[in-house]
Formats: C-alpha cells, sequence, structure tokens
C-alpha cells in the first residue's frame, strides 16, 4: 500500500486547554508521521472557504468565530490509510457520543469544540493540505521506526 497523507487541526479549544502535545502525541505513538506542523491564526476568508459546506447552516458564522478564538495547529500526517486511522483514533464529531479512549470521547463534551477537524477522504485531504501547507512545509523523510510499525510489504 501507498503512504497516505492527510490533515488534523488541532481546534482553538485545543490550545486554550493545553492539550496541543497530548493530541500530538496519541497520531505519533500510533506510528503516523508528521510530514508538516505550524501554528496559524486562521482568518474569516481561509474558514468560508474550508466551511463553504456549511455556508447555508444558521450556525455557519458561529463555527467561524469559534475557530478564529486563537490560533490552530495544522498538522500533515501520513501512514498507511492515514485518513481513516485519524478519524478513527478522532472519533464520532459529537464528543458526548464519541466512546472512550477515542480523543473526542477522552477530551470533548461538544458537538464543535471536539478538538480536532480531521479530513474525510482523499480528495479533502488533497484540498485541505493545500489550503493550510505550501508545498516546500510538507516533507519528504522516512521514519527508522517504519519498519517496527509496518510489515515490510505494507507500504512503499
Amino acid at each position: 500500500m501507498a503512504l497516505e497523507k492527510t490533515l488534523v487541526l488541532l481546534k482553538p479549544c485545543t490550545v486554550q486547554r493545553g492539550l496541543i502535545g497530548e493530541i500530538i502525541s496519541i497520531f505519533e505513538k500510533k506510528g503516523l508521521r508528521i510530514a508538516g506542523l505550524k501554528m496559524m491564526q486562521l482568518t474569516d476568508e481561509i474558514l468560508s472557504e474550508h466551511y463553504s459546506h456549511l455556508s447555508e447552516k444558521p450556525f455557519f458564522q458561529r463555527v467561524k468565530d469559534a475557530m478564529m478564538v486563537c490560533p490552530v495547529v495544522a498538522i500533515a500526517l501520513e501512514g498507511v490509510d492515514a485518513i481513516n486511522v485519524v478519524r478513527t483514533l478522532a472519533g464520532p464529531t459529537n464528543g458526548r457520543a464519541a466512546a472512550p479512549g477515542t480523543i473526542r470521547g477522552s477530551y470533548s463534551m461538544s458537538f464543535q469544540e471536539n478538538i480536532v477537524h480531521a479530513s474525510d477522504g482523499p480528495e479533502t485531504a488533497k484540498a485541505e493540505l493545500a489550503r493550510f501547507f505550501k508545498p516546500e512545509e510538507i516533507l519528504e523523510y522516512r521514519l527508522s521506526t517504519f519498519g517496527n510499525i509496518y510489515a515490510n510489504d505494507e507500504y512503499l
């Protein structure tokens, strides 16, 4: 299988609660490789594009406002089936409904203030990575531990 890249945003609620390192460590302990990492202040413009699928919803502005409270941490993660792995680790969107042990199940009580945003598919991941990272900000390198994370025929 080829390695896959995906985007995770650590939301302002995560930054405000001092959970950045704890959440990143969950992805690292799972075996995902950090290909890009940066803190950034989101603007109304980038959020209008990112959440365009919600533009007709009554909570659209509330979501954008919440994402501009303070900086977010954008992370490009890589691994075999990384999109599904990240979404499984994150758990369902509503933190109250998320299983204990998932990120949202362990750290969230909210539908909106739910710790992370995670890309939901390959096309979305590609678009979102391009939205939040310049090409030169996503780095290519092999973790020396890949041989301990995957069987030698599981990744290219």
